[in-house]
């Protein structure tokens, strides 16, 4: 049994007020009072205890502190009753609007935005080296133009990790006439160098083995779908494997690849990545382009969703948003009505099912389903031929006789510098052709 941590020794939690707005004419997947109930999610992931909320409509941000004065003055008071320790903006705050709530909140309160939290939650489930740098990177590049006096000598350091990026800004770094503000920016800026030259190591050698599993002809299926889906209980149960799982949003980060038999004794490659959710900071999205590319570059998509969530449409939107984002969209997709064992009502899974296209409903968590999404999976990648017309140049013969060995071609003509050719190819060879595709999607 697990020993109880005493009371006195027990780290507490930060109080967190919430604020939230909406601005008249921007869109969002989500209604103002469904974010920040998803704003809590992530404040309790991020172990922030929430004692209030508030919200504001408004025409446009305020210039100096985002929402209104009056409204600066009100959560200040509410702020003061509940004894909130951290003020957390549901909306992504710009350098200025932080330094001004700063001004006016002092020093007892801490001002976070949603890209923030977002960004300590990713430093502490990172679990491998590439997820620590990708993290860290992000975090750099998000707080480098939001720099104040209170980031002196970096006393938040970025990582979540204790300090793994070394100390910045020490002694003795100082030159003529620098202040210590603009030491720990230079030092930022130098670490952020370091850490993209890093990561570009690790996108060289991922994209090594995703060419030597090209040539080997091995189909890769990417899991995506909102944080918490279920795409981690999911790969366990396709591979048997034993990867995290936790009912909690971005629980696993790291991208996890398994062997997975299909029908007829054919293997392919299931790789698990990191779930998306509205407003995915833009930092994120960049520091974790090397994992994104195992997306980017699968042979086919499952979207999970979690139908048994309230906003389970709005979620499937996020998601299709992101992948456009990473420029995925291409990628065909089988969707996964997942969590059905959790349904009051079964005929709610066959009501889904019209709603959304090439569904199919599932529970990773009892196998129920799962035979079926595979046979779906397998006539894809092996059975059906998908049209295409592309333009290859005489360097990429080996593509060549490849389509011509596994596709159907219709028409070959000879062009200057290589051959154009229309035909239907099996669905797990249409990344290997799609930089040659004319008239893509």
């Amino acid at each position: 049994m697990a020993k109880k941590i005493p009371e006195s020794t027990a780290r507490p939690r930060e109080r967190t007020f919430l604020v939230g707005v909406e601005i008249r004419g921007e869109e969002h997947l989500l209604t103002l009072h469904d974010s920040l109930t998803e704003l809590t999610l992530l404040a309790e992931t991020a172990g922030l205890q929430v004692v209030g909320k508030s919200t504001q409509h408004m025409v446009k941000p305020n210039v100096k502190t985002y929402i209104g004065s009056g409204k600066v003055d009100e959560i200040h008071m509410l702020a003061e009753e509940v004894k909130a320790d951290v003020i957390l903006f549901d909306n992504e705050l710009s350098p200025r609007h932080l330094r001004e709530l700063e001004i006016v909140f002092g020093d007892n309160v801490r001002i976070l935005d949603r890209t923030a939290l977002i960004l300590d939650i990713f430093a502490q489930h990172a679990n491998t080296n590439e997820g620590s740098l990708q993290v860290e990177l992000a975090q750099y590049e998000y707080r480098l133009p939001r720099l104040t006096r209170a980031w002196t000598h970096l006393a938040r350091q970025a990582g979540g990790g204790g300090g793994r990026s070394g100390k910045v800004g020490g002694v003795g770094l100082r030159g003529p006439g620098e202040t210590q503000l603009e030491v720990d920016r230079r030092e930022i800026r130098s670490r952020i160098k370091h850490l993209k030259e890093q990561l570009e190591k690790v996108r060289t050698h991922r994209q090594q083995y995703r060419n030597r599993r090209k040539k080997a002809l091995t189909p890769v299926v990417a899991l995506v779908g909102y944080t918490n889906a279920g795409k981690s209980t999911l790969i366990n149960c396709l591979s048997k494997s034993d990867v995290y799982v936790a009912d909690k949003l971005f629980a696993t980060l790291d991208p996890t690849t398994r062997r997975v038999n299909m029908t007829d004794g054919h293997i392919a490659l299931f790789t698990d990545t990191v779930g998306f959710i509205q407003k995915l900071p833009t930092t994120l999205v960049a520091a974790f382009r090397a994992t994104l590319e195992e997306i980017a570059e699968a042979d086919l998509l499952i979207h999970v969703i979690d139908i048994t969530h309230p906003q389970a449409h709005e979620q499937s939107r996020a998601v299709y948003q992101t992948l456009a984002d990473i420029e995925a969209d291409h990628i065909p997709i089988l969707t996964a009505l997942n969590k059905i064992d959790s349904l009051t009502d079964p005929d709610h899974a066959r009501e889904a099912l019209a709603d959304f296209p090439s569904a199919v409903a599932i529970s990773a968590l009892t196998g129920e389903g799962i035979t079926d999404l595979l046979d779906k999976a397998h006539t894809y990648l092996y059975e059906d031929y998908i049209p295409i017309h592309i333009s290859l140049p005489y360097q990429e013969g080996g593509l060549i006789t490849l389509f011509h060995d596994q596709g159907q071609v219709e028409r070959l003509e000879q062009i200057s510098g290589g051959v154009e050719i229309q035909g239907r190819i099996p669905g797990r060879l249409l990344s290997y052709f799609h930089p040659f595709q004319k008239d893509k999607p």
